[in-house]
Order: structure tokens, then C-alpha cells, then sequence
């Protein structure tokens, strides 16, 4: 058992590094691409497919490698996490994303401190996070627990390309991307309303979740959905 202080620690450097690989495989790509923004979304879908499957994998026995504050919400919601660890495990999250756009432009020589200048707003956008924030939700709670890590990764890489808004799906994301004008950056002004649907999908995601787990006690067992 993890004391709060490693979880609290492996929460922000697992964040970190996330933010790392998607902004630093966006700035990487749009060096490389030569302009072309559908290669450079190829790279950036890529390298954030192959980072989250190894950071699950090497953080979720420390602190469930949330890396996402809905993520956290959900898990305090479901009592599967002490409520007090709440405000605590998004602290840290927000932290780890801003350090994490920090370190990019430490490795990339550009200047350390920059605000997007990216709009991504509309309703169009908007309902995109709902659906990419309600999908991962979902695969966390209903995939089978030894899974969880490849299917919520090829989640994620599918849905940088099936919704309008590339798949934050995460507040702390947006948050570290607002930090970063580059390829994969977020006008701060765009940012609160990312947050706000972000958390209404997870919130959907929860009402999905127990509707089927309502109906998997009083009929017969579903595979995939009982667990």
C-alpha cells in the first residue's frame, strides 16, 4: 500500500510526461512535417498512443495513474478512492501538465513560459470532448482491469482521429496545453470550456456505467460489461 505522498508523486510525474509526449511529439511533428498537419497528427497520435500504454502500465500500481482529474472525480464518485485525496490528486495533475509543457520547451530551445494562440471553440468541438471524455471513461470502468492500459491508449489514438476536437479528454491537458504555442497548444480563453464538458462526459460516462451495472445484477450475466 502507497502512502499519499508516492501516489501524490507518481500522479505529477505521470502527468508530466504525458503532457511531454503530446506536446514534444507535436512540436517534433510539425518540425518534420513541412507544413502537412495530417502527418504531423499521425506522429502526435502515435507517440501518445505508445507514451500513455507505458505510463498506465509503469504508474497505475502507485496511484491508479489517473493523470486526469475526471479520472480522479469518477474513481472519489464510484467510492473506489477517499475523497480526501480529491482536491490533492488534481493539484498535482495540473502541476505535473504545466511542468510538463515547461520541460518541452526547455528540450526544444523555444522560450520556457508561452501562451497558446490556437482556438479550438464551438460546438462542434465541444461535443467532441464529451464524447472523447465519456469514452474513456467508460473503457476504464468496463474493460477487464489486465486491459486496461492497451484499450484505453488505442482509445485515445482513435479518438484524435474520430473527434472534432482531437481528444483532450482532460482537464489537466488542456490546462498544460494552453501553456504551449505550438501544434498541439490551446488558446487559454478556450480553455475553461474544454474543462466543462470535459467533466459533463465523465459525469455521462458514470450514468452509462451504472445503468449497465444496475442491469448486469438482475439479468443474465453480459460478457464485457459484468466484471
Amino acid at each position: 500500500m502507497y502512502t499519499l505522498p508516492k501516489k501524490l508523486g507518481a500522479e505529477f510525474l505521470g502527468t508530466l510526461l504525458l503532457l511531454a509526449i503530446v506536446i514534444g511529439s507535436g512540436v517534433m511533428a510539425e518540425n518534420l512535417s513541412e507544413g502537412n498537419n495530417g502527418v504531423a497528427l499521425i506522429a502526435n497520435t502515435l507517440a501518445t498512443v505508445f507514451g500513455l500504454y507505458i505510463l498506465i502500465e509503469v504508474f497505475a500500481p502507485i496511484s491508479g495513474a489517473h493523470f486526469n482529474p475526471v479520472v480522479t472525480l469518477s474513481m472519489v464518485l464510484l467510492k473506489r478512492q477517499p475523497s480526501s485525496e480529491l482536491l490533492p490528486y488534481i493539484l498535482v495533475q495540473l502541476a505535473g501538465a504545466f511542468c510538463g509543457a515547461i520541460l518541452v520547451h526547455q528540450m526544444f530551445d523555444m522560450e520556457l513560459l508561452q501562451f497558446s494562440e490556437k482556438a479550438r471553440t464551438g460546438w462542434g468541438i465541444w461535443t467532441g470532448e464529451i464524447v472523447a471524455t465519456a469514452g474513456l471513461l467508460l473503457v476504464i470502468l468496463m474493460a477487464k482491469q489486465e486491459r486496461v492500459s492497451g484499450m484505453v491508449a488505442c482509445y485515445i489514438g482513435a479518438a484524435y482521429w474520430f473527434t472534432s476536437s482531437t481528444s483532450f479528454a482532460n482537464p489537466a491537458a488542456a490546462f498544460g496545453r494552453l501553456f504551449s504555442n505550438s501544434f498541439a497548444g490551446i488558446a487559454p480563453a478556450d480553455v475553461p470550456a474544454y474543462m466543462v464538458f470535459e467533466v459533463i462526459g465523465g459525469l455521462l460516462a458514470l450514468v452509462i456505467y451504472k445503468y449497465f451495472s444496475n442491469t448486469a445484477t438482475t439479468a443474465q450475466p453480459v460478457p464485457g460489461i459484468q466484471q
